[in-house]
This record gives structure tokens, sequence and C-alpha cells, in this order.
């Protein structure tokens, strides 16, 4: 695993997974490393879309294209935003944004780019709730064949019994 040259963390821009940029962004500066910021859209809604004109219909291609060129804007913009704000001075970092399910997409660009590191949040999610929505951070841990840093949400380690 060492020397960490290149990071991959993943964010979803939740206050809660603001730590695992933060910690990313000072191994990245600790080890002179690369830091590629990562951002997964959920594919695109396909539910049927009602208005006066016309009763329910699936959206067409081009609301789905504009859907698509909109969010994707929108997050190059808070990543950006993100780095400015989150992240060193200095620090050499490169921002992607993906459409699919999150876990997949991040393990496919943690070796797609060769990351020496991947590092997510978790949002301490259990019980019921990590049953009913499932866990990003579970899934890239199950499932990545690179070494996962997993930074717990602010709180989480106060109150174990969530």
């Amino acid at each position: 695993m060492l020397p960490i040259r290149r990071l991959l963390a993943a964010t979803d821009f939740s206050i809660a997974g603001f730590p695992a940029v933060v910690t990313a962004g000072e191994f990245a500066v600790h080890f002179g490393a690369e830091l590629v910021l990562v951002h997964v859209l959920p594919p695109p809604p396909l539910t049927p879309v009602v208005t006066p004109e016309r009763m329910a219909t699936l959206p067409s291609a081009t609301e789905i294209d504009k859907y698509e060129r909109d969010s994707e804007r929108q997050s190059r913009e808070d990543l950006d935003r993100l780095v400015v704000e989150k992240l060193p001075p200095g620090l050499v970092c490169r921002t992607i944004v993906q459409v699919g399910q999150a876990a997949e997409a991040i393990v496919r660009l943690a070796e797609q780019e060769a990351a020496d590191l991947i590092v997510i949040a978790t949002h301490g999610r259990t019980g019921w709730r990590r049953l009913a929505f499932g866990s990003v951070a579970e899934k890239v841990v199950r499932t990545a064949t690179r070494p996962v840093l997993v930074v717990p949400s602010p709180g989480q380690a106060e109150s174990p019994s969530q």
C-alpha cells in the first residue's frame, strides 16, 4: 500500500461526508499524493411526467439529457466549491462526476485511476435504516480490491447505539 501516490475520495456533498474529504486531503498532503475527488450521480429518474397537456408519460430523451447535463454541471460546480472550501491550497486534485450506482462506480473508478487508497464516509446508519437504504461504504469495503479508509460521520463515536 505504501507509498500512497493517488487517493480516491468519494463525496455525496452531505455534511456527514465532509470529514472524509478533509481526511483524504490531509493524507494527500502528507504523502505528496494526488487526490481524485468523485461524486456519483444516480441514474436519471424514469418516472412518468404529468402536465395539464399530457397525462402520465415517460420523460422524453431530450428531458433526460437536459436533466443529466444540469445535474452534472451542478455536481462539477459543487465539487469545485468543495475543493476550495475543504482542501488545502496547492493540493493536486482532479474531480470526476459519474452517473451510476455509487458503490460500483467508486470501486470501478479506483481501479481505473490506480488509486492506492479509497477514502469514504459512513453515515452511521444502523438497523432498519441500513437494511432499507443500504450502505455505500459497506458495499465499497466488500467489493473493492484497493485498501479502503472509512471515516465516521461526526457524532458517530459518541452514540454507538444509533
